[in-house]
């Protein structure tokens, strides 16, 4: 069930990434509401991953999948660049993550 909450966790954390970007500096009020939702959410179910997995492990999962997902989504929705070393560089934490769920079990 921990990385259940892990993973919802993270998918908050994308949203919360995301919401920042459009609020656009705390000044359109619908984003902030989203987005401190957003945050209450995404740390509310990591605590309760970290009831079982280890901090360092519980952390890194989170916040690399909210890297790649707020990635994925600025190349998608926002036109950021999608350059072969930038790729790249997800590509590493992508693997960072799958290597710590393995050692974790």
């Amino acid at each position: 069930m921990a990385w259940i909450y892990l993973l919802i966790a993270s998918a908050a954390e994308i949203v919360w990434a995301f919401t920042l970007k459009a609020s656009d500096g705390f000044t359109r009020p619908l984003m902030v509401v989203f987005n401190i939702a957003a945050l209450l959410i995404a740390v509310w179910f990591l605590v309760q991953a970290m009831r079982t997995l280890p901090l360092g492990t519980a952390y890194a999962v989170w916040t690399g999948i909210g890297v790649l997902g707020a990635a994925v989504l600025g190349v998608l929705l926002l036109g950021e660049s999608a350059s072969p070393l930038r790729l790249s560089a997800i590509a590493l934490i992508v693997t960072g993550v799958a290597m710590l769920k393995l050692v974790e079990g």
